[in-house]
This record gives C-alpha cells, sequence and structure tokens, in this order.
C-alpha cells in the first residue's frame, strides 16, 4: 500500500471527529472504502492508522507466533489492545474515540504523518516537540548507519 506523501494538517472537532483533507483522501483511493483500524501508539504517543490491507499483515505475523508461548500471548494481547476499526464518514471525518483522544492528549491542531508502513495521528506541538528531539548530526549519523550501505 502506499501511504499519502508527506503530513497533512487537520482540525479536530469536540466530539473527537478529525477532518481529513481531500488531497489526502484523493491519495488514499480505494482503501478509504475499506475502512482503518486505529491503536495507541507503540512506541509514541500518538495513534497509528492502518489500513485494512496493512493491519491483516500485521496480524499474520503475529498469528505466526504460537499461542502456546506465553511471551508470544502476551505480545499479541498488548499490540492489539485498544485496537477499533473506524470509517470516514459522508463528510470526510474519522471519529476518534474519546479515551483515545484523551490518553494521547489530542487538541484541535492535529498532523497526520505518513510513515511506509502506517500512519501516525498527533497532536500537532507534540509532534513538533517530537521532530525537534533528533538533531541533523544524529539523524544524519542513523541514515548512515541505517542505509548507507544500500542502493536505492
Amino acid at each position: 500500500m502506499n501511504y499519502p506523501i508527506g503530513e497533512y494538517q487537520c482540525k479536530l472537532d469536540a466530539k473527537g471527529r478529525l477532518m481529513i483533507s481531500a488531497d489526502f483522501q484523493e491519495q488514499l483511493g480505494d482503501q478509504l472504502k475499506q475502512g482503518f483500524v486505529i491503536r495507541p501508539g507503540l512506541f509514541s504517543k500518538c495513534i497509528e492508522l492502518y489500513t485494512m490491507n496493512d493491519w491483516m499483515a500485521t496480524q499474520q505475523k503475529l498469528k505466526g507466533l504460537s499461542q502456546f508461548v506465553k511471551a508470544n500471548v502476551d505480545i499479541m494481547r498488548k499490540y492489539n489492545a485498544g485496537a477499533r476499526m473506524v470509517k470516514l464518514d459522508a463528510s470526510g471525518r474519522l471519529q476518534v474515540p474519546k479515551h483515545l483522544v484523551d490518553e494521547i492528549g489530542l487538541k484541535k491542531d492535529v498532523v497526520i504523518n505518513s510513515l511506509p508502513g502506517y500512519m501516525e495521528i498527533w497532536d500537532k506541538d507534540a509532534y513538533r516537540k517530537e521532530l525537534d528531539q533528533l538533531d541533523q548530526e544524529t539523524l544524519e549519523k542513523m541514515l548512515e548507519e541505517k542505509l548507507g550501505g544500500n542502493n536505492l
């Protein structure tokens, strides 16, 4: 699945509905009809947003773990905790459950950021703070270490 390119500024209303821009929707194409799965962020204070296809691919990876090993069941349980299927309404809004709005600390201004395997929904200020934690020099070192030997 190709995700929308870049990041998108969105507004969250008082009822937890996130208005998704027309450009963002257009890039998602047919994936909009299938809906999405959201879950609390695994490594950051954000919401992870998956297309149904990518969520099912992740579930297949988890299904490959033996259910007779306690650590595997713990991983599956924790990973799926808080996951919920969501769809855009007729007005192009995504309903974010209140408990996730509160848990993540989403306010009115929200950013959706696309990563290669899923998207993230962030409070705008928290997102900027997260980005600022990684300085240019550290980023350069990480890119060289992780991607320097790859011929793209």
